[in-house]
């Protein structure tokens, strides 16, 4: 039996992201964000969300990119730092020990530490209250080339490691389950 349980209480498990942001490597921060998530297949868009008191949130207001890391096993205790610590008070690149690689097709750096990069373009900020939503467009993903398979092209973001956000802590995402469209496939 369900019972009524806190209001306020979040849609999880999210993905922990490092959002990477700011004019150069120089003047680079970056911040986690688990509220991030696709919006559109097309255009390819995705949103996340950010407190206006952030340190980071000027940056990406002024500059109006970034770019999304997702985030691995490994570098979980680095994405809890980034999270916690502020970029007005720290250097996270050096903090964290992650290293910045030059963006491709935006100013802000990329994690080299990343499995997959999803660089942005920023085409709308809606105030929602406590967080404002950054809608954006997806202009550049940057791949590890170990997880694209070189005969078919297919990236299999499964062999990353990647870990999920749920209630305050940290998960490694485990096993496959199925596939899209699984549970309708004709049996061989």
């Amino acid at each position: 039996m369900k019972q009524q349980w806190r209001p306020g209480t979040m849609l999880y498990p999210v993905p922990p992201v490092l959002v990477t942001c700011g004019p150069s490597i120089k003047k680079s921060n970056m911040l986690t964000v688990a509220w991030a998530g696709t919006i559109c297949s097309d255009p390819a868009m995705l949103s996340i969300s950010v407190r206006p008191e952030r340190y980071s949130y000027g940056l990406i207001k002024e500059g109006m990119e970034f770019t999304v890391n997702l985030t691995t096993a490994s570098m979980a205790r680095a994405t809890d730092w980034a999270g916690v610590r502020s970029g007005r008070d720290f250097n996270k690149w050096k903090e964290t020990g992650l290293t910045p690689v030059e963006g491709v097709k935006v100013s802000c750096p990329s994690i080299a530490e990343s499995p997959l990069s999803i660089e942005c373009k920023v085409r709308r900020i809606i105030p929602l209250g406590t967080h404002h939503l950054f809608l954006a467009e997806v202009i550049n993903v940057l791949a590890d080339e170990e997880l694209i398979d070189p005969e078919t092209g297919a990236f299999h973001l499964d062999r990353a490691n990647l870990m999920a956000y749920s209630h305050g802590a940290y998960y490694a995402l485990g096993e496959k389950l199925g596939k899209f469209g699984f549970s309708v496939q004709k049996k061989k």
